[in-house]
């Protein structure tokens, strides 16, 4: 008790100097956070609401339906989580069911895209928001999810039409974002971590698909 005693004020003095400089490098380090969490979050403010435009399209061609907002999440992509992936996903199922699970809110899941076996593009949640189709928060938050209509066993499903206009549609979203055209960034739901899904199956021909995405990233637009 003596010991701490005689040695209160030393450590006080300690403390204090601590105080300082560790609270000079906290406000530098809590204005960095303050002004990046406002650059995310300024919409979120009562009575201020980030421009969208409804049934606004991210993908020319696309039309517009959709999903319940129970399964997606508002946000600010890239601001507030950066995109560097695409997961390619297949339906196991028609293009209108597949529809219909996404606007259903018990579903609990949905893809920003799904492209139809004519090549047709619908999109339904904005790549601005996240949406909950890879069953991973944090591959959620940083990718845009593309449904193919079909069924993984099914090889005739995965018609050219669909190959071509999903490629496309993947290297805009390359374009836009800055995303490399390799299979690091563009994936199968099969290789996020903790999936219990086999899309888009062992008949996707995925050298084909790069070969055709990387021919219309460098096509004129």
């Amino acid at each position: 008790m003596g010991q701490r005693k005689a040695s209160k004020d030393g450590d006080r003095k300690v403390g204090r100097r601590a105080l300082l400089i560790g609270g000079t490098v906290a406000a530098a380090g809590s204005a960095v956070l303050a002004r990046d969490e406002l650059a995310r979050l300024w919409w979120r403010v009562p009575g201020v609401e980030k421009p969208r435009k409804e049934g606004e399209v991210d993908y020319a061609g696309a039309r517009w339906v959709a999903a319940s907002d129970a399964n997606w999440r508002r946000a600010d992509r890239p601001d507030d989580y950066g995109i560097d992936m695409v997961v390619v996903h297949v339906t196991q199922g028609s293009f209108d069911s597949a529809v219909r699970a996404f606007q259903d809110p018990g579903h609990k899941a949905a893809a920003h895209y799904i492209v139809r076996q004519d090549g047709h593009v619908t999109q339904m949640i904005r790549e601005l928001d996240v949406a909950y189709h890879a069953g991973n928060r944090d591959y959620n938050e940083r990718s845009v999810g593309i449904e193919h209509e079909g069924f993984v066993d099914r090889p005739q499903d995965l018609t050219d039409e669909m190959y071509e206009a999903s490629a496309r549609l993947t290297a805009r979203i390359c374009a836009r974002y800055g995303i490399p055209v390799d299979r690091e960034h563009i994936i199968g739901h099969v290789e996020v971590p903790g999936t219990d899904h086999t899309d888009p199956g062992p008949h996707w021909d995925w050298d084909r698909y790069m070969r055709l995405v990387r021919e219309a990233r460098t096509a004129p637009a």
